[in-house]
């Protein structure tokens, strides 16, 4: 007797990956990516061990609370600088150490005053990366966290930006 062919597949094709619906850059240029990535921000944990080895009070990174003045009152990272986005300017930034490295936070996620901080710094001729996360991330990761509202959850403290 002659085998019948089957009409469906043994093994039926996998399903396509939501994730690879555009193909995944080469290794690379992938690589290029992400390094290029890490010139721009730093996560709290690799900021919180920079400091503890005395890197902030050395002077070789400033954090910078780019949030307005209230709300850093409220809290901010233990030794932040309060420079508010909307204020960096030539003047504001005269007295400031133009070899250290900046690193700009804000709230959280959802707020871009980091971003326009850490571009206004960077336009001025400062070397300056975001912290991923901002102020809740920090917080989330147990970080110090300085100000007259530090033992309210972050939701309460507002991204005043």
């Amino acid at each position: 007797m002659d085998a019948i062919a089957p009409t469906t597949p043994i093994h039926p094709a996998p399903t396509p990956l939501r994730s690879d619906l555009v193909p995944a850059a080469s290794p690379p240029l992938a690589a290029r990516h992400f390094l290029a990535k890490l010139s721009f921000e730093t996560d709290p944990s690799d900021l919180a061990a920079d400091l503890a080895a005395g890197a902030g009070v050395d002077g070789r990174i400033v954090v910078v609370d780019t949030r307005r003045p209230e709300a850093h009152r409220l809290a901010h990272v233990a030794g932040a600088i309060n420079l508010p986005h909307q204020e960096i300017d030539e003047r504001t930034t005269a007295d400031l150490d133009r070899g250290a490295l900046y690193v700009a936070y804000c709230w959280g996620p959802a707020c871009n005053a980091s971003t326009r901080g850490a571009a206004n710094l960077a336009a001025l001729g400062f070397r300056v990366k975001e912290l991923i996360g901002g102020l809740s991330a920090w917080q989330a990761e147990g970080f110090p966290v300085e100000g007259d509202a530090v033992d309210r959850p972050i939701r309460e403290v507002d991204c005043a930006c």
